[in-house]
């Protein structure tokens, strides 16, 4: 898929769909520079990371804050010159109804759902310019195209994601840079531990996907491995639906 040597930032990597790009990446010869709040996790997908045969390095920060993303873009230039492919996969949820939302809440979900992508984009994007090439893939969710009750704040942040793919798109064609989003639905992560170890919950949500089980980290990490490759290259601008046939009925 000729990625061999391109260097690849993803944000969330410690756990769940993060470290499922990782592990994707990792045997075409991907450096990756692997970035989360917890150092451990992230010690250990790096670790799963080497054994695949890549180059991997860790780097802690909290990509809600601006400082913190200055410091990282710092850190990891320094570590590899550059950066090719962008995933900004960091996310948290908030199951709570709008009236009960507190300020406080909203802010947590809006800074590190989408106000990241903002600010990762905003500092790495000049060291992608200019190579005539490069990929940002931005995880948004099944839940920015419909939603469910107290989900606001994060259907909210999610929505902003996929507009925010759309415009960055139209910014960077020229450059050679592909900006996509994927949605994913119901898929086995520390986020969704709540709806599938609650047997009424899980029940409810199995009956909307039509595949009958939630995703597997891996499966998204194939379809960021694909739109990183030059057979994706006619694809800008858009978002992928990965939820089932959860959103078809």
């Amino acid at each position: 898929m000729a990625l061999n040597g391109r260097v690849a930032l993803i944000t969330g990597a410690s756990r769940g769909l993060g470290r499922g790009i990782a592990v994707a990446l990792a045997p075409e010869g991907v450096r990756l520079a692997l970035v989360g709040r917890d150092r451990e996790k992230l010690s250990e997908t790096a670790a799963e990371a080497r054994r695949l045969g890549a180059e991997a390095e860790i780097f802690t920060a909290d990509v809600s804050d601006e400082a913190q993303v200055r410091q990282l873009e710092r850190d990891v230039i320094a570590r590899f010159g550059h950066v090719n492919i962008l995933i900004n996969n960091a996310g948290i949820a908030l199951r709570k109804s709008c009236l009960e939302t507190t300020l406080d809440e909203w802010n947590s979900v809006l800074h590190t759902n989408l106000t990241s992508v903002f600010l990762l984009c905003r500092s790495f994007v000049p060291h992608m310019q200019g190579h005539g090439w490069g990929r940002i893939v931005n995880v948004a969710s099944l839940m920015g195209h419909v939603s469910a009750s107290q989900r606001t704040a994060y259907s909210a942040t999610k929505s902003g994601v996929i507009g925010f793919t759309r415009a960055l798109a139209i910014e960077l064609a020229a450059d050679g840079i592909g900006v996509v989003s994927i949605s994913p639905g119901l898929f086995a992560t520390d986020l969704t531990e709540a709806i599938l170890n609650d047997p009424v919950k899980r029940a409810q949500f199995m009956g909307g996907i039509l595949l009958g089980r939630p995703g597997r980290p891996e499966e998204v990490g194939k379809l960021v491995l694909y739109l990183c490759s030059e057979d994706s290259s006619f694809i800008t601008g858009s978002d992928i639906l990965m939820d089932g046939g959860y959103s078809a009925q």
